[in-house]
This record gives C-alpha cells, sequence and structure tokens, in this order.
C-alpha cells in the first residue's frame, strides 16, 4: 500500500472559485481559506449548518477474514466489540507506546472496514500489522470526504434526502441517497457541534457539494475550522501531539481499552502511565489576538509549557489555545506567555473550552 505523492481533490476547481489557493496539507491541495471571512464561516456551523472539504484525510479500504484482527493490531480500541455500522475514534501508537497518529476506524461489514486518518504513519504501521495476514488494505482518494456540521445539519439532509437521518446515532454510519447519489453517511465531525461526513465517490463529489451548497451550507476553510476544534479540545496530529507523548499525555486515554490483551505499544504505553512528562489543557489568553504558536510559557519565571494550537474566537471575544504544561499546573492557573516579541498573561482552562458537555454534539 502507497501513498501517492500528489492528490487531487475533485472539488479543486470549486475551492478556487471561492477563492481558496490551495494550500498542501496531507500531500493534497487544501482550502485553508476563502475570499469569506473565517468567522463568518465559523458563525454559520455554530448557529446553522456549514461544509467542509476533508478528503485530504487518508481512507484506507481494509479486507479480508483478517481485516479486524490487523486493525485491532494497530489502534487500542477492543475492535470485537464494535459492530457493523458503528464507528470508533482511537490512537495508533509506536512500539514505544507514544502517539504515531489518531483515526476513526469504521466496520462496514461482511470482514470489510475502513480506517481515516490524517498525517502520522497510520499507514506504514498497518502495512506492518496486516503482514502474514489473509488481508488486503488499499489506499483510496477515489473516495471523497465532505463534512456537514452544523445545529441544522441534520434538517438540511433530510431535506436533500438522507431519510431518517436524525436517528442515526452519534458514531454510527449506513449507506444511503443523497441527490442521486450512492454515499455513507457518518455521524462523526470536527467541530464541537452536531454533524456528519459523508464519504462519497469522486465522480459525484461536485454534485453533492454543489447540492449541499443550494440547500444552504456555507462552504467553510480550514481556518474556521481550526478555530472550531480548538474551542472543542480536539487535537491535531503534528501540533497538539506527536510520536514523543503518551495517549496518557495529552488526553487520550479514553480511547484505550484497559482489557484488551494486545496491540502494538500497549506494554510501553502502559509502563508509561503515571510517569507524565506533561499535559494537556485549555488557555484563554489576555490578548485581541492569536497568541503565537510556539511561545513558551512560564510561572514565576520558571518554563512550564508551550503554546500548540492558538486562535482569536471572535464569537466568544476571546484568545484562545491548546498547550502543554507540566502536570503541577493547575486549572485556573495564571502563567506568563512570551513569543515573537509578545508577552502576555494567560490562564488554565478547562477542555472542552466550547460545550463542555459536549451535548450538542451528541444530542
Amino acid at each position: 500500500m502507497t501513498d501517492p505523492l500528489s492528490r487531487t481533490s475533485a472539488l479543486a476547481d470549486r475551492h478556487r472559485a471561492l477563492g481558496s489557493g490551495l494550500e498542501d496539507w496531507n500531500g493534497m491541495g487544501t482550502a485553508w481559506s476563502y475570499a469569506t471571512d473565517p468567522n463568518d464561516e465559523h458563525d454559520a456551523v455554530r448557529e446553522k449548518v456549514g461544509m467542509f472539504d476533508m478528503s485530504p484525510l487518508k481512507k484506507i479500504l481494509v479486507r479480508g477474514p483478517d481485516a479486524m484482527a490487523s486493525l485491532d493490531h494497530l489502534t487500542t480500541r477492543d475492535l470485537t466489540r464494535l459492530a457493523p455500522g458503528q464507528a470508533a475514534y482511537l490512537s495508533v501508537l509506536t512500539e514505544k507506546g507514544t502517539m504515531a497518529d489518531d483515526a476513526i476506524v469504521y466496520n462496514l461489514g461482511e470482514d470489510e472496514w475502513m480506517i481515516v486518518h490524517g498525517s502520522g504513519d497510520t499507514s506504514a504501521l498497518l502495512d506492518a500489522s496486516a503482514k502474514g495476514r489473509d488481508v488486503t488494505a488499499v489506499f483510496t482518494d477515489a473516495l471523497h470526504n465532505i463534512s456537514v456540521q452544523g445545529p441544522l445539519s441534520a434538517t438540511l439532509l433530510q431535506a436533500a434526502g438522507a431519510d431518517d437521518i436524525a436517528s442515526l446515532a452519534y458514531f454510527h454510519h449506513r449507506a444511503c441517497e443523497l441527490f442521486g447519489c450512492s454515499i455513507r453517511i457518518s455521524r462523526t465531525g470536527y467541530s464541537g457541534e452536531r454533524g456528519y461526513e459523508l464519504f462519497v465517490d469522486e465522480a459525484d463529489a461536485g454534485a453533492v457539494w454543489d447540492g449541499l451548497a443550494a440547500a444552504g451550507a456555507m462552504p467553510c476553510s480550514f481556518s474556521a475550522l481550526d478555530i472550531l476544534r480548538i474551542e472543542a479540545g480536539l487535537l491535531f496530529y503534528g501540533y497538539d501531539m506527536n510520536d514523543t507523548h503518551t495517549p496518557w499525555e495529552v488526553g487520550l486515554g479514553f480511547t484505550v481499552s484497559r482489557k484488551k490483551p494486545a496491540f502494538r505499544g500497549r506494554s510501553a504505553l502502559f509502563a508509561a502511565e503515571g510517569s507524565e512528562a506533561l499535559r494537556n489543557v485549555g488557555l484563554r489568553v489576555d490578548m485581541a489576538e492569536a497568541a503565537p504558536g510556539g511561545a513558551q510559557l512560564y510561572q514565576d519565571e520558571r518554563p512550564v509549557g508551550v503554546v500548540n494550537s492558538p486562535c482569536w474566537s471572535r464569537r466568544l471575544g476571546q484568545s484562545l489555545a491548546l498547550a502543554h504544561v507540566t502536570p503541577g499546573i493547575a486549572t485556573g492557573g495564571r502563567l506568563t506567555l512570551r513569543g515573537d516579541g509578545v508577552e502576555a498573561s494567560a490562564t488554565v482552562i478547562a477542555l472542552p473550552l466550547h460545550d463542555p458537555q459536549k451535548s450538542r454534539t451528541r444530542g
């Protein structure tokens, strides 16, 4: 299984028409910005419905009698408990028990599964987990991913032909028809709002995107998505975690099935529990703009952490960030932030920053 060196979204021309320069992420031109204000796009997702082209995520179809066993070795969740039509967010670890990636696994039924991941080492590690097993793992960009997010997302999709979509449970998925196209719709997302991800053939992606836009879904850029996911406390591999961090350190211990007897990195992972060098936190920064990424954090002139993902939330009127700090820094702790010629005060706040009970996502 080899990832292509250059990847192209079937929606690239639509992104250009909206003002995107198609900056690279994950080997694909990505709409990091449009001519529209990302704050307006953000508000559309919080108030109504927006849509994102998430096709830069890598999709791998895993088929065969040993498909589940291969993925079960690769990931931290107990996939024997995942029924057809269900999905799970999970961690992919190195042999050292550190984060190689995060991903979502989908049970498609009849010995067919799909794993969707970002920029980490999932693809290579899946090859290793599949070695010697009766399984094929095929990377595909023929399957595109359009994410529809916001409190009116179910209403819009229902009106567009996705019958009884409101009954689809969180982290469940099913095949359906939309705008005359066969798709798979999943009750998942990266926004902190109720939302759905549509897996659609690249030949149909334009028709589905255009139909959603005509129905009222606002095209949204990754700049808007960054604000949404920071408010919701959602991590971005390579920024908020990497292969030096354990799931315990970055708040992903919930992705680990403790009773699962075997998976890559299991022994090292549990040996490291209790000796965390950092923890992932939210920050409220006393600035009227986004803090500098990589800014250092101090308490009483002692270095205690770093800013990983900053943003300015116009909606909340706050400068927010996800950061790593030493374990002794408690919620409510006051820190000094320094970086790029900036100095400001910051307060450690609980995650998620938006919708702490996650009632909007799961409701």
